[in-house]
């Protein structure tokens, strides 16, 4: 009988930034997601994490800090192959509790799947509630400015963080 592989949500490596760009140029090709370069995948590879799966890399998604209160939840792919598994949710779970712990206040998603970030607790927004500073990627898009993303926001909140419920447990047996 063949053991079944388990997924790990872990940072991203550098050895990681040409699977995270196939993945994210997939999606892009199918007018799903804005295309990412290689080069801007390297350079912001400590924003991504992604999900591991018998030493293949089959989702990603990032954690982009926008300003001092701000971050942005953005290039969550999952392979198809594992759509539908929760692979997205342990993603975008992980980049959550990552904005909980370094005291984010909000964290803001343009996305085409309202329904699914709508189970984060992320609600929809106006753009022009957003910082300026965010249409710096908005701007090199083909789709501006007519861009039909649609923009969330969650505010955080220390109880998004599993992490604390664990060393609130711990504390409270000493």
């Amino acid at each position: 009988m063949k053991r079944q592989q388990k997924t790990v949500i872990r940072k991203a490596r550098i050895s990681d930034a040409v699977k995270i760009h196939k993945l994210v140029q997939y999606y892009a090709k199918e007018d799903l997601m804005l295309a990412r370069s290689l080069m801007d995948i390297y350079e912001n590879i400590r924003d991504y994490f992604v999900a591991e799966k018998a030493r293949a890399i089959i989702g990603c998604c990032a954690l982009h800090i926008c300003w001092k209160d701000l971050g942005e939840v953005k290039a969550l792919a999952v392979n198809p192959v594992y759509r539908k598994k929760g692979i997205g949710k342990d993603l975008v779970e992980k980049a959550m509790d990552e904005a909980a712990r370094i005291k984010l206040k909000k964290v803001f998603c343009l996305t085409y799947i309202p329904k699914f970030f709508r189970k984060f607790g992320f609600r929809k927004i106006e753009k022009r509630y957003l910082p300026h500073k965010i249409w710096n990627e908005c701007i090199n898009c083909p789709k501006f400015p007519n861009c039909d993303e649609v923009p969330m926001i969650k505010k955080i909140k220390k109880t998004d963080v599993r992490e604390n419920k664990l060393i609130g447990e711990i504390n409270n047996q000493q």
